[in-house]
């Protein structure tokens, strides 16, 4: 089996799998959460190298304030479990999306995370927190206009590679493929720039119950694409 180079996956279904047990949704955050540390493992045993999760979104603050909280609550604690993880795994780990809106303390331990895994090459894992694609895309785009306007860019000399720089995953190779989970058909505003020529499964399965498996049946459906980037694959004549 064939595996991506680079996995990205939307992380949902969480508050509905807990919903469906009588449960608080606040509950199945915490199994998706400990689910997350589970399939970093098993991805870096399929060999594969780079993973991106997408965890909390910039429109995620509409939910209700009991669940926000106890959704910070819950990253205060998994960044400071996932310093162990990336140890276990040889797993560098960097956050995207706009993380000047969180408290200090978890300002802190993103900061800390990033430092003491930044040497770790076997995986390359990112997290999005407070991460929107149009809201990246707009920071990036204030970030080239303040440069061209200090004259460290020239604006007629800007390609794809210039815009990629200036996005968070800067450096990253592009998705190959997407995964969703718990049955939507939509990218909810998720890597809009990077998942151009990106492969997309959708499944059923809810977050909290996505395991190896599962795993493994999305990438084997991803070794049955005819990845063509636009072009047309030439016919063997015998």
């Amino acid at each position: 089996m064939k595996v991506p180079n680079h996995v990205a996956i939307i992380l949902d279904g969480n508050g509905r799998w807990a919903k469906a047990k009588g449960m608080p949704r606040t509950y199945g955050h915490v199994k998706g959460c400990a689910n997350l540390e589970t399939i970093c493992d098993d991805v870096k045993d399929l060999g594969i190298k780079y993973l991106t999760v997408y965890a909390f979104s910039t429109e995620n603050w509409k939910r209700s304030r009991d669940e926000v909280e106890a959704l910070m609550k819950l990253f205060r604690s998994y960044l400071k479990k996932c310093v162990k993880i990336a140890e276990r795994n040889k797993m560098r780990v960097k956050i995207i999306g706009d993380t000047s809106v969180f408290d200090e303390v978890i300002r802190e331990r993103i900061h800390y995370l990033e430092e003491v895994s930044k040497d770790y090459d076997e995986l390359y894992f990112q997290i999005a927190l407070n991460y929107g694609s149009r809201d990246e895309i707009t920071r990036g785009m204030r970030r080239m206009a303040q440069d061209a306007a200090e004259g460290k860019l020239i604006p007629a000399q800007i390609t794809e590679e210039t815009i990629e720089g200036y996005l968070d995953t800067a450096g990253v190779p592009d998705p190959d493929l997407l995964i969703r989970t718990s049955g939507e058909l939509r990218l909810s505003n998720f890597l809009l720039w990077q998942l151009a020529y990106t492969e997309f499964y959708f499944t059923e399965v809810p977050w909290p119950d996505f395991d190896k498996q599962e795993l493994i049946r999305a990438i084997e459906k991803y070794n049955q694409r005819d990845r063509r980037y636009g072009g047309v694959k030439e016919e063997q004549h015998v």
